[in-house]
């Protein structure tokens, strides 16, 4: 039995991966309403740094491709970014 004890572990450590999977929320997404739009990936992550938003933002923006072009708003960045139009809310009962 002492011998199984003194015996060398071999331990399997979890490999990870440098891709990131990029998720949004109206939260995260709120942080760059402000943005300097038109804005190119450095710019939104210099400007996510600045203005304190968490690591999250600055993650998907890292994560983002850089083709050099600027993004021309949220839309660009987040496709899926709510719009006006997406909520059943009738301003004109108001």
């Amino acid at each position: 039995m002492a011998a199984f004890l003194l015996a060398p572990r071999r331990f399997i450590l979890p490999t990870f991966f440098a891709y990131h999977d990029m998720y949004w929320t109206l939260e995260l997404a709120s942080y760059l309403e402000d943005a300097p739009w038109p804005a190119t990936k450095d710019e939104l992550i210099d400007y996510s740094i600045r203005s304190g938003a968490p690591m999250e933002v600055v993650e998907n923006l890292q994560a983002l491709e850089d083709d050099g072009q600027p993004y021309e708003s949220i839309e660009e960045v987040w496709p899926d970014y709510p719009t006006k139009e997406d909520f059943m809310f009738n301003e004109d009962e108001y």
